[in-house]
């Protein structure tokens, strides 16, 4: 029968001891065949205020090797941006800072952006969705703004700068972070 001295040293034991490690379970892949990676939102800060401008997640047929953005960024394989407007957003505006997001990210094809910016032309509504998403069998990026036709651009390097704007040189890292939460 343990004495109250032997529990007492457990105890200490116990506590001094590193905590085991609980293994996570493996990301599974949805009934659509797309493995969720991540959900955010993408804040502006102002001086004093913080306003939130849509909720964002991020999907992908297959996993990367690594965990990093720019391992999600780089590979191809099918994959999908998903928004919800949470605020009305002028399309001027909004395509302005696009534009500037893909020039970050060393990006300048004029008439490929332009093209797949034409969506965001009317702005967009609270409450609005909006779907990027890449094939990879044909190396095309499209961009479904609901109640606007879908507009798509081709090419892998299209793909990635557009990536870029989340998992690249971003004005928002932790969004891209945040993004790729759910990845081991």
């Amino acid at each position: 029968m343990p004495t109250k001295t032997m529990l007492a040293v457990l105890v200490v034991l116990l506590a001094a001891a590193p905590p085991l490690a609980v293994a996570s379970a493996p990301l599974e892949r949805g009934s659509d065949g797309y493995f969720h990676t991540g959900d955010g939102i993408r804040i502006k800060s102002l001086v004093v205020v913080k306003i939130k401008i849509y909720a964002i997640g991020h999907d992908m047929r297959e996993l990367p090797a690594t965990r990093s953005k720019q391992a999600v960024m780089q590979i191809d394989v099918d994959k999908r941006l998903s928004w919800k407007m949470l605020r009305d957003a002028g399309g001027d505006r909004l395509q302005g800072i696009l534009r500037d997001a893909f020039a970050r990210n060393g990006y300048g094809d004029a008439a490929k952006i332009g093209a797949f910016l034409s969506p965001f032309g009317g702005g967009l509504r609270e409450n609005q969705r909006v779907v990027i998403s890449y094939a990879s069998a044909t190396k095309t990026t499209t961009l479904a703004v609901e109640g606007v036709a879908p507009v798509a651009v081709s090419g892998l390097d299209f793909m990635r700068a557009t990536w870029g704007i989340w998992f690249g040189n971003s004005d928002d890292p932790a969004l891209g972070d945040a993004l790729i939460a759910r990845l081991k």
